[in-house]
């Protein structure tokens, strides 16, 4: 594998982590969104203690609005977050 391979698998491999916990197995739920957010994106999102921005992310991501996000939605959180890193790297 390469290294970016690497990368994406521990991707795959950190949402697993949190997916798992409760309910369908490759769904994420609010509560499990909000442990992979504050545990694995606590320098990149900030105010993610707080109730409002988790609803609110929780809310953007539920696209089919089934109450859990799934992988495919989620992937929308990495990329946004992974664009926005670009950004700073070039601002720094």
């Amino acid at each position: 594998m390469t290294k970016l391979e690497d990368h994406m698998e521990g991707i795959i491999n950190i949402y697993h982590q949190y997916s798992v916990r409760v309910g369908h197995f490759d769904t994420l739920s609010k509560g499990e969104l909000k442990q992979l957010i504050t545990k694995e994106l606590a320098n990149t999102l900030k105010n993610t203690k707080d109730k409002p921005t988790i609803d609110k992310i929780f809310q953007d991501l539920d696209s089919d609005r089934d109450g859990q996000v799934n992988f495919k939605e989620f992937i929308s959180l990495v990329a946004s977050v992974l664009e926005t890193a670009h950004e700073n790297i070039h601002k720094e």
